[in-house]
């Protein structure tokens, strides 16, 4: 019966633009938003249209994104947001538990069984009883929840190992990727717990479950979250819808300038890449549209990021945190594996580009359409965030790092916030590397722990491509920030064993 009178009084019980959900006269506890967070892969800020219209990222196409770019227009668009870690399954982790994933033991992307890396006798992945996902706390508190698409946390196919399935993670409902790879073609896929193939394009298949879950749970009671994981812009692109492929074929896309970049092979990878991105978009119309048609959007939260960035030639590289060299010719520099040199093909980064993600939010009623926010952010912030938005009480003794962003979004950020951003990535699969990161506004120091010689220090005031990197430049304010820098890093480091060893998580 509240949801009865929820739907008669929705219209009086939506806060007023630029209110925060805690302050008295915002919705009670009857009008809780839907959730919809949309996380795609591999998908750079700069493959948004809205990003380089704004001159944000001015050496790149800009892709076809109407979708995305009206996401931003009427709601809020963050600029330094940032996961933690710089491929898949960790930055997965980080964003379902709100921890970093090395606490957990999740260092690296996870193989799927087909995988050529892939070890029977080495099984890694998110155990239930060592963590609280967010879609549990909302779930305990009365919200129906599903994932669509791409976990990546866990093969749960194999024997022994089911407790890695979604639904042990506070799903409710579950389609999608058993593991953390499929073709965008004809894939295989779990749909009502059976794995089988399925016919058609991945994005498209993915779109059409998450259609499906929002019509059913729009009639139910209770506020759903949907998290609609999808596959794209993961590689492999192609095929893709001809729509989609369109804008792109006869496109000369502008590259990066960077020494011995492979230029023919780059702009080809690069209409692939942001044609899977626009599919993603074409989907994203798809389901807003559905949101209006059913009469939900203005009590559903629309949550835009991906898992970690992407390199299209930047840098002189491709792909994400595990960069494969873009050059016609590799740089000098093998990676090693103990001491033995295994790969001179990958060069391990934290570049911004592959810590940066997309991240827009639009919540109807609360945050002011068109808003940016300078802030930095990560993707540990979502946890808490979430939790706010569903009016969901936190579990007694979960203490996590990361920020409610509900009030920044709302009221801007006070004048004590936080811009600063520590990030790890401890690379075991094609190279060895182990790397942490401090960043501040101004600067950023990368050390690898593996690999001597390979530590990095950037002034991104000047250098915000990260070209020139100053680790061994002599004068005295260059070796000063770096001093600083090294021991705030130490500190995160420190705070993190102790979290790690203690009981939380």
């Amino acid at each position: 019966m509240r949801w009865i009178y929820a739907w008669l009084f929705l219209s009086a019980a939506l806060p007023v633009v630029g209110q925060s959900p805690s302050d008295p006269g915002s919705s009670g506890p009857d009008q809780r938003p839907n959730i919809l967070f949309i996380c795609t892969d591999d998908q750079a800020p700069w493959a948004m249209g809205n990003s380089v219209a704004d001159g944000w990222f001015d050496y790149v196409p800009a892709a076809m994104t109407p979708h995305m770019d009206r996401l931003a227009k009427e709601g809020v668009r963050f600029r330094n947001f940032f996961t933690v870690t710089p491929v898949c399954s960790p930055a997965r982790v980080a964003m379902l538990t709100g921890h970093y994933a090395s606490q957990f033991g999740v260092t690296d992307f996870i193989p799927s069984t087909d995988h050529k890396l892939f070890d029977p006798d080495h099984q890694v992945g998110l155990d239930p009883d060592r963590c609280t996902s967010f879609a549990e706390v909302l779930q305990d508190s009365g919200y129906h929840t599903g994932l669509v698409g791409k976990m990546h946390v866990g093969d749960w196919t194999l024997p022994g190992n089911q407790r890695f399935h979604p639904t042990q993670l506070g799903f409710d409902y579950f389609m999608g990727l058993p593991s953390g790879g499929t073709s965008p073609k004809d894939p295989v896929l779990e749909v009502d717990g059976v794995v089988s193939r399925h016919r058609g394009l991945t994005t498209d298949i993915l779109a059409d479950h998450a259609i499906d879950f929002i019509e059913k749970a729009s009639g139910q009671e209770d506020p759903f979250l949907l998290c609609w994981h999808t596959r794209a812009p993961h590689g492999a692109w192609l095929p893709v819808a001809p729509e989609d492929w369109a804008p792109y074929e006869s496109m000369d896309p502008e590259l990066p300038d960077y020494p011995g970049l492979d230029v023919q092979r780059t702009k080809r990878r690069m209409r692939e890449y942001l044609a899977s991105t626009s599919g993603v978009d074409r989907n994203l119309g798809r389901i807003l549209g559905l949101l209006d048609t059913l009469g939900i959007a203005d009590r559903t939260v629309v949550i835009f990021t991906s898992d970690h960035g992407y390199n299209m030639g930047h840098n002189g590289i491709e792909h994400k945190g595990n960069g494969i060299w873009a050059t016609k010719k590799r740089p000098p520099g093998p990676i090693h594996h103990g001491t033995r040199v295994i790969s001179d093909k990958y060069r391990p980064n934290m570049y911004d580009l592959s810590l940066r993600v997309p991240a827009i939010v639009r919540w109807p009623g609360v945050v002011q359409p068109g808003t940016t926010i300078e802030s930095t952010a990560t993707c540990l912030d979502w946890f808490p965030t979430l939790v706010a938005m569903a009016k969901s009480p936190m579990p007694a003794g979960l203490e996590l790092p990361g920020r409610d962003l509900t009030s920044l979004m709302t009221d801007g950020p006070p004048a004590d916030w936080d811009n600063d951003l520590f990030a790890e990535y401890h690379m075991v699969h094609y190279a060895q590397a182990d790397m942490v990161c401090f960043r501040t506004p101004d600067y950023k120091l990368i050390r690898d722990r593996a690999n001597e010689g390979r530590d990095e220090f950037f002034d991104l005031r000047s250098d915000p491509d990260e070209s020139v990197n100053l680790i061994s430049d002599p004068r005295p304010h260059i070796q000063t920030a770096i001093a600083k820098l090294s021991t705030q890093l130490e500190n995160r480091l420190q705070r993190l064993q102790d979290q790690t060893k203690g009981s939380n998580p």
